[in-house]
């Protein structure tokens, strides 16, 4: 029983199950199931590319990083499906974002790198929390009123 590539699996289940269940919570558009997949099936993906030639795809011509590459295009084109433009308002860009640092966090799991994918995912869970920090919030609103003022002096030349 391959047990190291089904603990790899459980650990990327896990990665993306964190990250799935915080955006759940917060109402965003995609959930548990959408980041736990995501996850799984790229930390899958990259198991299988570098399994594709046995024991010896070091010494072959097989690269596991093709298969890499192919999830980060294809997870890019389903995020670029995520996101929205309504008048002047922006919707789906951090879920897209949220669903591709998602897919690597499986692909580095994939590849053995046990700490990257942990530290990556309460990383992104501090970075997701910052929207419901008082001082954050503030500083946001403050550089958004900054940033409407320049675009009307912008627009005045």
């Amino acid at each position: 029983m391959p047990w190291m590539e089904i603990g790899q699996i459980l650990l990327s289940a896990f990665c993306g199950t964190l990250i799935g269940l915080e955006r759940q919570i917060h109402g965003s558009q995609a959930g548990v199931r959408t980041y736990s997949l995501v996850c799984i099936g790229s930390c899958l993906f990259g198991i299988v590319s570098t399994h594709a030639n046995g024991a010896a795809y070091y010494q072959s011509v097989a690269d596991p990083t093709r298969i890499a590459a192919q999830i980060v295009s294809g997870i890019g084109f389903l995020g670029a499906g995520i996101i929205f433009k309504d008048h002047n308002k922006i919707t789906g860009l951090t879920t897209a974002a949220n669903i591709w640092v998602t897919a690597s966090i499986g692909l580095a799991v994939a590849f053995e790198m046990i700490a990257l994918p942990l530290v990556t995912t309460f990383l992104i869970l501090a970075i997701l929390s910052l929207n419901r920090l008082k001082f954050f919030k503030r500083l946001s609103e403050k550089f958004q009123i900054e940033q409407n003022s320049t675009e009307n002096c912008d627009h005045d030349k």
